[in-house]
C-alpha cells in the first residue's frame, strides 16, 4: 500500500514521547501510547518499507500483547496458524508437538511476513494520529537535563539541515544495529555462534499447510514453516557464511538433506544470515529507554526477537504518563528493566538450545538424540512443557 506518512519534516510541538524506529516493535509502542492519549512522533529513516521480510513467526503472548493494540485479528486473518510441528530424520518421524495447548485465545503459532505486519501496526498509528510517523528521518543523538529529552535528527534526503528536538521521553527501537546504544553505557554483552543459515521463500508443494517441519539430518538441520500465499520459508544450517549462495543452491541444499525439491524458480525472498546476540544491562537511562532489538539482540532461530520487543512496549506503556507526569518513577522503571532483562536472558538460552539442536552430528550421536526427541516428545507433559517453551509461554514472557 503507498505511504501516507510525512517525510523530512519537523513536528510542529514537542512530543510526550519521539520514538526512534518505525519497525514493528516502534510502531506498536507508538499505538499503545496514542490510545492513552499521549502525543507520539515515530522518526524513521527507511523512506518505504522493505518487502523482503525476515521475522515471520508471532508467538501467544505477543498476539495477547497485540491484542492491546488492535492489531491481532488483522493479523490472524492475514497469516496462516501453525498448529503443530513435527521433526523428522532421514525419511523417519522423530517426534511431535501439538501447540493446541499452549494457550486458550492464541493456540498456535502466526506465520505473517513482517512487511505486512507493519502495514497493519502504521495502519493503526496513522488511525490514531495521521501525522505520528516521520520518514525518511534518523536520530542520531540524544541528552536528557531531568525534565526532558534533547535529541538530534537528520534527514536522509540531505536537503533539509539536522534538526534538534526535545520530547517528554525517547524510546530507542531501532534496531539490532543501533545507534542509540551507547548512550546508554558500554555494558553489552555479546556472543558470537558457529551458526550460519540460508532461508528463502518458494511455493509450498505437499507439505501440511499449518505444520512446521524440523528434519533433523546429518549435515545440519533443515526448517520449513507455512507462510500466507501458498508459499514456505525453507531455512538450512551452514557450516560457513553463504556467501553468494542463490536460490538454486538452497533449493539444492533442501533436496539434498530431505529429499524434497523447492522449485528455485518459484523463490520470493532469499537471505542468509550468520548468529550474534548482544544484550545491553541496562535498557533505562533516565527519560531514555531502549527496545526490542537494541536492547537485546538474540538468534532468529525460533522466532522469538520481534515478539520480545513487543512484550517490552507492553509493559513499557502504562509506564509512560508517570515518567511523563513525575514524580519520575525510579522504583517502578527500575523493576522493569530488570524484568525484561530477564526476559531476554531466557530467550537467549531457549534460542542456544534451538541452534543446538540444529548443529551436524556424527551418525551415532544423531541417532541418540533422535531417540531423546522422541522419547520427550511421547510423554504428554513433556510435550506440553516442550511446546509452551517453544511458543514462549514463560512466567517473564509478559502481561497475560
Amino acid at each position: 500500500m503507498p505511504f501516507t506518512t510525512r517525510s523530512c519534516a519537523v513536528p510542529e510541538a514537542r512530543p510526550d514521547v519521539a520514538i526512534a524506529g518505525g519497525g514493528p516493535v516502534g510502531l506498536y509502542l507508538a499505538v499503545l501510547l496514542l490510545q492513552q492519549g499521549l502525543s507520539v512522533r515515530v522518526y524513521e529513516q527507511r523512506r518505504t518499507r522493505e518487502r523482503h521480510s525476515r521475522a515471520i513467526g508471532i508467538h501467544p503472548p505477543a498476539l495477547r500483547a497485540l491484542a492491546l493494540a488492535g492489531a491481532a485479528s488483522a493479523m490472524v486473518r492475514d497469516g496462516v496458524p501453525i498448529r503443530s510441528g513435527l521433526a523428522m530424520s532421514r525419511g523417519r518421524v522423530v517426534g511431535r508437538m501439538d501447540f493446541g495447548g499452549v494457550a486458550e485465545d492464541f493456540p498456535f503459532i502466526l506465520a505473517l511476513p513482517q512487511f505486512r505486519t507493519e502495514e497493519i501496526l502504521e495502519e493503526r498509528v496513522l488511525a490514531l494520529d495521521s501525522g505520528a510517523i516521520v520518514r525518511g528521518a534518523k536520530v542520531t543523538g540524544v541528552a536528557d537535563d531531568g525534565g526532558a529529552v534533547t535529541f538530534t535528527v537528520r534527514y536522509t534526503t540531505g536537503r533539509t539541515p539536522p534538526a534538534v528536538l526535545t520530547a517528554g521521553v525517547l524510546v530507542a527501537a531501532d534496531g539490532a544495529r543501533s545507534g542509540l546504544r551507547d548512550y546508554f553505557g558500554p555494558a553489552v554483552v555479546r556472543r558470537n555462534y558457529p551458526d550460519h543459515y540460508l532461508m528463502g521463500d518458494f511455493a509450498a508443494g505437499d507439505l501440511d499447510a499449518e505444520r512446521a517441519v524440523l528434519f533433523l539430518e546429518p549435515d545440519g538441520i533443515v526448517e520449513s514453516f507455512p507462510l500466507p500465499g501458498h508459499l514456505r520459508r525453507w531455512v538450512v544450517r551452514l557450516p560457513a557464511p553463504a556467501g553468494n549462495a542463490d536460490a538454486t543452491e538452497l533449493g539444492r541444499l533442501v533436496r539434498q538433506r530431505t529429499g524434497i525439491n523447492p522449485a528455485p524458480a518459484t523463490n520470493t525472498m532469499l537471505s542468509a544470515f550468520s548468529v550474534r546476540s548482544a544484550i545491553a544491562r541496562d535498557s533505562v537511562r533516565g527519560r531514555a529507554v531502549l527496545l526490542g532489538d537494541a536492547a537485546h539482540e538474540i538468534s532468529p532461530i525460533g522466532g522469538q526477537g520481534m515478539n520480545l520487543g513487543w512484550l517490552d512496549a507492553a509493559s513499557l506503556a502504562p509506564l509512560m504518563p508517570r515518567i511523563l507526569a513525575g514524580p519520575y518513577p525510579a522504583g517502578e522503571l527500575r523493576d522493569y528493566g530488570r524484568a525484561r532483562h530477564r526476559a531476554a536472558l531466557v530467550a537467549r538460552r531457549q534460542a542456544e538450545i534451538n541452534m543446538l539442536l540444529g548443529r551436524p552430528l556424527p551418525a551415532p550421536l544423531l541417532t541418540a538424540r533422535n531417540a531423546a526427541v522422541g522419547a520427550a516428545a511421547a510423554v504428554p507433559t513433556v510435550n506440553r512443557w516442550v511446546a509452551r517453551r517453544f511458543t514462549m509461554q514463560s512466567d517473564t514472557s509478559g502481561p497475560a
